[in-house]
């Protein structure tokens, strides 16, 4: 006789709704989705702001759920080192850190650039999101070349006003630093806002070389011709044409899903 199944515990469903690929757990993902952008969000608008004790009290709020959703992650890892040594989860913990950071240093302008990188957190549940939806699955190239590309200009630009909020007038809030990041970008380079010192040359740098090269790899996956991500048992070839029925390089008999759509 077959014994019954256990009864699942607290931790298991909680687990489930992470790791699953149920309604629920998508209803969870796109909570997650919804919840970085506000936050993206709030922590652009309070650029515009003197900074004030309802702000403070706003971080500590703010703080206290993503601690604890942070927490609830840890208690249903399966391992808890592993989950502490994700870069991913060390990020998090960082921007968490940055919301009660006030309390313990004066610092409070660089502590934006710990909070653009809740976009990272984004980008990971996006990866998640291109398995189970469609839409992700056939645009996959241009969501991630677009997802780099946003990540990059969101989180150069809080570096940007970090920097130069304080010693340069030009930059008075974060639209600023996004308006300078994105002509830089662009090489279209108007000259009404330049970087002072030489970590603002730096980063001018690093937007021009590293954000063109992002810039042109979006390009390069809207107009190339579509693919399906599926490595060749043989060869390896990983991109091949969606109706594919043979590799291209070498021949071997390829079985990959579709969904019956014309191309």
């Amino acid at each position: 006789m077959t014994p019954p199944s256990a009864t699942p515990t607290l931790r298991d469903r909680i687990r489930a709704l992470y790791e699953d690929d149920s309604r629920q757990a998508m209803r969870v993902r796109w909570a997650t989705l919804a919840l970085d952008g506000a936050l993206i969000l709030y922590f652009l608008a309070t650029t515009f702001v003197e900074h004030g004790r309802w702000m403070v009290l706003a971080d500590y709020g703010i703080g206290a759920v993503l601690a604890a959703e942070w927490l609830l992650r840890l208690w249903i890892a399966r391992d808890r080192l592993g989950f502490l040594t994700q870069p991913l989860v060390v990020l998090d913990l960082a921007v968490i850190l940055s919301l009660f950071a006030p309390t313990v240093t004066e610092n409070f302008i660089f502590l934006r650039i710990l909070r653009a990188l809740r976009l990272m957190r984004s980008y990971h549940v996006l990866k998640r999101l291109r398995t189970q939806v469609r839409f992700f699955a056939q645009h996959e190239a241009v969501i991630f070349s677009a997802a780099n590309l946003l990540v990059f200009i969101f989180v150069i630009s809080a570096a940007v006003y970090a920097l130069q909020v304080r010693v340069n007038h030009q930059i008075a809030n974060y639209v600023d630093a996004l308006y300078f990041t994105i002509t830089t970008l662009t090489t279209t380079g108007f000259g009404d806002i330049v970087m002072i010192g030489e970590w603002g040359r730096v980063v001018a740098i690093v937007i021009m070389i590293v954000g063109v090269s992002l810039f042109l790899r979006l390009i390069q996956s809207i107009f190339r011709p579509r693919r399906i991500e599926y490595e060749c048992p043989d060869c390896g070839l990983d991109r091949h044409d969606p109706d594919a029925v043979h590799c291209k390089h070498c021949g071997r008999l390829l079985h990959i899903r579709t969904h019956g759509e014309p191309n």
